[in-house]
């Protein structure tokens, strides 16, 4: 086989696999998991096979592999259907199928006893493609086919559990925040290829990194900042982030998928194909630095205050996703994806055991398992995999998580000194003050989970039995990355572009300290509430106590609601996070209600618009077309009446009639 014609297979056999499953999906319900799981692994094989054959990429002296045929010739920019695939997009692709295989393979023990299954894994797959399409696309027009496709399967991965009003409103939410962001992104696109020429991503990137005849953007500003608003609703960061915590009311393998390999992470490489644009103008740089800085420290300091196991993990992603961007913003594009690959395998990890731990607690709240003993002894598998994973998150040397953070911090430090000249200097420090805060606030909040999450103490955890082999399974194969992968740092420059990612001596020790005091300092305010917990009942900090007693299993992995009670916002005072935070726990944990923001600014303005139109459309126009139609049904009326059949009546109106003119005749000759 070919490399060409395994690259196009890659993103055609999960379509394929889609398609089938949804036509077959009622039909024959036996080849459901069949057709979810083998085209995602022949998918992820075929990755890997072109990843080889490209055998490093242009860093090795490999070219990229482009292959492109007309698909529709406009008369002014044709849109091709090509494929690019350098080193960035074999390796991302890697990733995308890696954990996709995953999610498929684990969510057959997850929702074994879900109905509604069959949809969910052709929506998977179909998930996959979208992903996998916009990995390998060269062309803008067939990228953006691949992203609104990830927007409507989120949708309704989100919204799987549609009964919940949750589920719902989340799914709703995710959907409009992204399309919010769709809009000026596709004006961008439409700007970028007028500027350009041409909407194939290679010649764009060739155009503008050519050192003898490279041409300037007549519009770099606005382009850049119209493709940055796409970005930061598809990757979650500020301000457009609000939809992605509550996306946690889908089911948890969905979660890893969004959050580890596919929607979030999307905005982040399409930034790194086309970063020349970006670097073409020092104030879209410096708006994607602040960006970064603030969806990184604001979603850490959230994260630090949620109850919910999962919404404690969605925070993260933003944070590490301003990671990203912010090493996007020093303009380098090979630490960016290097933390988006060994996120995409530690987050993926994370998520994966959270639904093994709520498997085994029948809560998501940390709060719950905080008051339970004995739970990493029941879960061996999620507690030494999740475990790791967290170390990796906090960036603690040698995990995956250290080498990519510190490649990032690398670059802020670089530009910070001036030694990237197209960056400048205020740009690094920004996103190296806030990277620095950040590995702090991450290593205490990591800290928080697995304390409150595995060190618990009160009554002895629930038995809800073993977990099903397939999810225990998928975490060690995840675990192997997010152990190794940070260890081949010194070959993925070969993959990129050339640009050397070991972490260098000062933000090695500045980072690693930063997360040290962060991890210090979330176990002594642990060690100084535990004893608390024990004494504390949970009901007696539950928003509903009379919710305290447990639900179901099933129940409690279906809605997600907390089996002991929901304390959203409640005070505990046993959680080391509220003791940390002080006054501003309250509105971490409301995500610095930025979402009673965007009520205030645009939900009730529009709302009562809504209100108006309906009142004007039901007492001025309906008023208008009742009287329209109810006057001449009054005239016909009394003509109706006027028809009595009598001769006499209709010869007496007409000689009324007759006098009347000839009256009204006469005072007309007379006044004229």
């Amino acid at each position: 086989m070919t490399t060409t014609t395994a690259a196009v297979l890659v993103p055609l056999l999960p379509f394929l696999g889609a398609a089938a499953g949804l036509l077959l999906g009622r039909r024959a319900p036996g080849f459901v998991r069949p057709l979810a799981i083998l085209p995602t692994v022949a998918a992820t094989l075929l990755a890997v096979l072109v990843a080889v054959r490209q055998g490093g990429g242009e860093g090795a002296g490999k070219a990229p592999l482009t292959v492109a045929t007309r698909l529709a010739d406009t008369g002014s920019v044709p849109i091709d259907l090509a494929l690019h695939i350098d080193g960035f997009a074999a390796l991302v692709a890697v990733l995308v199928g890696v954990v996709a295989c995953c999610v498929q393979i684990y969510s057959t023990g997850y929702l074994r006893d879900d109905p509604r299954y069959p949809s969910y894994a052709a929506l998977v797959s179909l998930f996959t493609a979208a992903m996998l399409l916009v990995v390998y696309s060269d062309d803008l027009i067939v990228l953006l086919v691949g992203w609104e496709i990830m927007g409507i399967c989120s949708y309704f991965l989100v919204g799987h559990y549609w009964e919940t009003a949750a589920a719902r409103s989340a799914s709703l939410k995710a959907f409009l925040v992204t399309k919010l962001g769709d809009v000026p992104f596709l004006i961008g696109i439409f700007a970028l290829a007028g500027d350009t020429g041409t909407f194939r991503i290679s010649e764009i990137y060739a155009r503008l990194t050519a050192t003898t005849s490279g041409v300037p953007l007549d519009h770099p500003t606005l382009i850049a900042l119209l493709l940055l608003a796409g970005v930061a609703g598809k990757s979650a960061q500020f301000p457009l982030h609000t939809w992605l915590p509550d996306a946690m009311a889908g089911p948890t393998p969905v979660s890893a998928l969004i959050h580890a390999a596919t929607m979030v992470a999307a905005g982040v490489y399409f930034i790194a194909r086309l970063l020349p644009v970006f670097a073409s103008s020092a104030a879209a740089l410096a708006v994607l630095a602040v960006m970064a800085a603030i969806t990184m420290v604001g979603s850490a300091l959230a994260a630090l205050a949620q109850d919910d196991i999962k919404r404690v993990l969605a925070y993260s992603t933003v944070g590490q996703l301003g990671y990203m961007t912010g090493a996007l913003a020093v303009d380098d594009r090979g630490a960016a994806v290097f933390h988006l690959i060994s996120h995409g395998a530690f987050k993926a990890l994370l998520f994966l055991g959270a639904g093994v731990i709520i498997h085994a607690a029948g809560t998501n709240s940390l709060a719950a398992m905080s008051r339970m003993t004995g739970l990493a002894k029941r879960i061996p598998d999620a507690y030494w995999t999740v475990t790791v994973a967290l170390l990796a998150l906090a960036a603690i040397p040698p995990f995956a998580g250290f080498f990519s953070k510190e490649a990032v911090l690398g670059a802020a430090e670089h530009a910070a000194t001036g030694h990237t000249s197209a960056v400048p200097t205020g740009v690094g420090w920004t996103v190296l003050a806030a990277g620095l805060l950040t590995a702090l606030l991450t290593a205490a909040y990591a800290g928080r989970l697995w304390l409150l999450a595995f060190r618990g103490k009160g009554e002895q955890a629930p038995d809800h039995g073993r977990q099903p082999v397939a999810l225990n399974a998928v975490l060690w194969v995840l675990f192997i990355p997010t152990v190794a992968l940070g260890l081949s740092y010194g070959t993925l420059p070969d993959w990129f572009d050339g640009e050397t990612l070991t972490p260098t001596l000062t933000t090695s020790v500045l980072g690693t300290g930063a997360a040290l005091i962060g991890v210090l300092v979330m176990y002594g305010a642990w060690r100084h509430t535990s004893a608390r917990a024990a004494r504390v009942p949970l009901g007696a900090v539950a928003a509903h106590p009379d919710a305290a007693d447990a639900v179901s299993e099933v129940e409690a992995i279906a809605t997600h609601e907390a089996a002991y009670g929901s304390i959203a916002g409640a005070t505990d005072p046993a959680d080391p996070g509220r003791l940390l935070l002080g006054p501003l726990h309250r509105h971490a944990a409301a995500g610095f209600h930025l979402d009673a923001v965007y009520s205030a600014l645009f939900v009730r303005p529009v709302r009562a618009a809504a209100g108006l139109v309906r009142f004007l459309d039901r007492e001025v126009v309906e008023t208008y077309v009742r009287g329209a139609a109810g006057a001449p049904r009054l005239l016909g009326a009394a003509v109706r009446r006027a028809q009595t059949g009598n001769v006499q009546t209709y010869l007496g109106a007409l000689l009324a009639g007759s006098l009347v003119l000839a009256v009204a005749a006469v005072l007309v000759a007379a006044g004229a």
